[in-house]
């Protein structure tokens, strides 16, 4: 590409090595989690929502879980406000949710800021100013100590404020633009605030560390995270945050690291809704840590309603392919990973398996309110025999031979290659059915009897085109008999090579199937049928598969 070396570096490393973190192997607890969707995500939507919107949206993310919620910058507008004040006046905020308001390092904002909060009964107020090189040379022309006096200024009047207003308080403090500010000076602009706080045990603070434009690989966004969590002042007292945002697309990969490297709380909205490219989505988050055992604190039990509720909301869309939570991340339309899903279940079948370990499905579907014969095993051209014969048997209990479902798969798939679509699991059986099951033309079974001497001796009675005809034939078993009545009697060739049988339902009164294969002409032809008696069943087979062997004939 053109212009390439007009771009440079726009992060800076911590002056001494932070690299404890790489030395660790997983995230083993969750963090806490704020939701800024009423915030964050809202002021990024091309139309933000309505006072009722807000409402229904700020149940639902309690109903999931949230314990604490970003709901907005009350002095930016009257909607923001309002919304906070319904909040508190309709009692409306759980007593164990805490919610949260942004607002700048500005006496009238923070005024009107905390006007918004009378009455609440847990508040978090969160004050930033922009502290990167880029924003105090270009948009403020100030110097680093004019930045800090901003952000201290703000500190005292949060304060002032907090005495003189009803509720109860707790203080957030963000070098917004983080990521593009020397780690010296973030360190040193968060002591100064932190000073006119002084956090206590009963009385903690937050720091949050935004990567409110996201400039490097997350180790280095890592290592910027542990500089400042091992020299913050009254880091006891301190929680520490994050903020990433996905310029890079790597904010969950900034969170994960930045959680190995000391932060304790993350902030982000569902599915990554947020300005440019978005924030870091709480919902990959928390379904890696559940993925690898760790209970997220979040209730993702119906991830189709949360998708549903999620749209509703922002008019936003998720993307199939959306980790977790997209309509085809389950999805298997290879016959190879089909095959290996199939058999990955039927093994977790015969040794009663405690953890998941189902090949090319990290969670299983069914934890998410997903299901597997919708969402998993999905038919089409590029589909193989084993997904279709799984699809087969756990929707409707057909459980083929193993031959038979290949032969099955390429019927199935060139129906698919023809129609050119994908093809839902009704009429994958509605295939079966029409190509295979109790096949009347040209031969139709009407009726039959046997009786037992030094061999069986049958007396079938079928339909040929239409026209009634009764045969005789013997042989070393029922189906061997009815083999040889239509060999001998309708100058048919073919040998019976495969014979089985189950039932299809668990019941006294349950049908049988059965699947016959005959060779022909240097190959095997497979019939099915279907009946309360299993006899005749067999000879519905049967007859399906000369039917069959006579059209290809």
């Amino acid at each position: 590409m053109k212009n390439y070396q007009k771009y440079q570096k726009q992060y800076f490393m911590p002056p001494v090595p932070s690299l404890k973190w790489a030395q660790k192997e997983t995230v083993e607890q969750a963090p806490t989690w704020c939701s800024v969707d009423l915030r964050d995500g809202n002021q990024s939507l091309i139309v933000p929502m309505s006072l009722d919107e807000k409402v229904e949206f700020f149940k639902y993310l309690v109903k999931i879980g949230f314990k604490e919620i970003e709901v907005g910058f009350p002095a930016a507008s009257e909607t923001e406000y309002n919304f906070l004040r319904t909040l508190i006046e309709q009692d409306l905020i759980p007593d164990d949710v805490t919610v949260q308001v942004l607002t700048q390092s500005r006496e009238h904002i923070i005024k009107k800021t905390f006007e918004s909060l009378r009455g609440a009964k847990s508040a978090v107020v969160h004050l930033y100013n922009s502290t990167s090189l880029a924003q105090r040379e270009q948009v403020f022309r100030k110097s680093k100590q004019e930045i800090i006096d901003i952000a201290v200024f703000g500190a005292k009047l949060l304060n002032e404020y907090a005495q003189k207003t009803e509720g109860n308080f707790k203080f957030e403090y963000s070098p917004e633009s983080f990521t593009g500010t020397e780690m010296e000076f973030a360190l040193d602009i968060c002591n100064a605030v932190l000073d006119i706080w002084k956090p206590t045990a009963d009385n903690q603070v937050i720091i949050n560390l935004p990567a409110t434009v996201s400039h490097s690989m997350p180790h280095v966004y890592a290592s910027q995270v542990e500089y400042i969590s091992e020299n913050l002042k009254y880091r006891d007292n301190v929680i520490l945050s994050l903020h990433p945002h996905n310029d890079r697309g790597c904010a969950v990969a900034d969170s994960e690291l930045g959680l190995l490297a000391g932060a304790q709380r993350i902030e982000g909205t569902l599915f990554g809704n947020g300005e440019r490219t978005g924030n870091v989505d709480i919902v990959t988050l928390a379904m890696n840590m559940f993925s690898q055992g760790v209970d997220p604190q979040l209730n993702f039990e119906n991830m189709p309603e949360t998708v549903a509720v999620y749209e509703k909301m922002t008019g936003m869309k998720v993307y199939d392919r959306q980790p977790y939570s997209g309509k085809l991340v389950f999805a298997a339309f290879s016959g190879s990973h089909q095959d290996a899903i199939a058999k990955g279940m039927k093994w977790r079948e015969e040794k009663n398996c405690e953890h998941w370990t189902v090949p090319y499905l990290p969670i299983d579907p069914n934890d998410v309110g997903r299901e597997y014969e919708s969402d998993v095993i999905r038919i089409n051209s590029q589909s193989g025999k084993g997904g279709i014969g799984y699809l087969l048997e756990q929707n409707y209990g057909y459980s083929l031979p193993a031959k038979m479902r290949e032969d099955f798969g390429y019927t199935v798939k060139n129906v698919s290659d023809h129609l050119h679509k994908e093809l839902k699991p009704e009429e994958v059986y509605d295939i079966f059915k029409k190509e295979y099951v109790n096949l009347t033309t040209p031969y139709g079974l009407i009726e039959n009897h046997f009786v037992q001497a030094d061999d069986i001796k049958t007396t079938v009675t079928i339909s040929v085109n239409g026209e009634e005809k009764v045969l005789e034939g013997a042989g070393n078993g029922r189906l061997d008999a009815v083999s040889n009545a239509l060999k001998e009697n309708l100058g048919l060739d073919f040998t019976v090579a495969v014979y089985t049988e189950h039932a299809l339902e668990s019941s006294s009164r349950s049908r049988a199937v059965a699947y016959v294969g005959i060779e022909a002409g240097g190959k095997t032809i497979w019939g099915a049928g279907v009946h309360n008696d299993i006899m005749d069943a067999s000879i519905r087979a049967l007859l399906s598969a000369v039917n069959r062997m006579q059209e290809q004939q």
